[in-house]
């Protein structure tokens, strides 16, 4: 394994663990503000924000450099809202490690289907008879760490 793939794996597993933070902090602020979509516009002010300091520190691509974006591509914005607005109004009422859990089984599932199919640009990387078990040990495990029991307040 390269030292970069190491560096890649440490990135993605530290998104991971930011994911569940977010989602609790953002229901906090939709139970606090009384709306979940409201908590979903301060995120995203705050995202606008952050992501323009990263932008302007590490530079500004020149409109020459960059080709108008696909709607499909435009639609990933869409997307994340969905997701946002989905774990903000959905785990006070479910628990977030329900729906986290249920947030990652959704994406097992879709990612093997886009890699198997190398969908939207994504590299090929067949559905194995070793990796649908895999992927069925993995939908197991999510089944059995989910809450059994949910919030009262629901």
């Amino acid at each position: 394994m390269q030292v970069s793939q190491l560096g890649f794996f440490a990135l993605m597993l530290a998104a991971g663990v930011g994911i569940p933070i977010m989602a609790a902090l953002n229901s906090g602020l939709g139970q606090k503000l009384g709306n979940p979509l409201a908590a979903v516009f301060v995120l995203c002010v705050v995202a606008t924000i952050a992501v323009t300091i990263l932008l302007v520190a590490t530079g500004i691509p020149s409109l020459g450099a960059v080709s108008a974006p696909s709607p499909a591509q435009l639609s990933a914005g869409g997307l994340f809202i969905f997701y946002i607005a989905s774990i903000t109004y959905a785990a006070p009422k479910i628990g977030l490690g329900n729906a986290v859990f249920f947030v990652l089984l959704g994406q097992l599932v879709c990612a093997a289907v886009i890699d198997h199919f190398s969908l939207l640009g994504a590299a090929n990387s067949p559905i194995t008879g070793k990796r649908m078990v895999g992927l069925a040990l993995m939908a197991v495990g999510v089944y059995l760490a989910k809450s059994e029991v949910l919030p009262a307040h629901g």
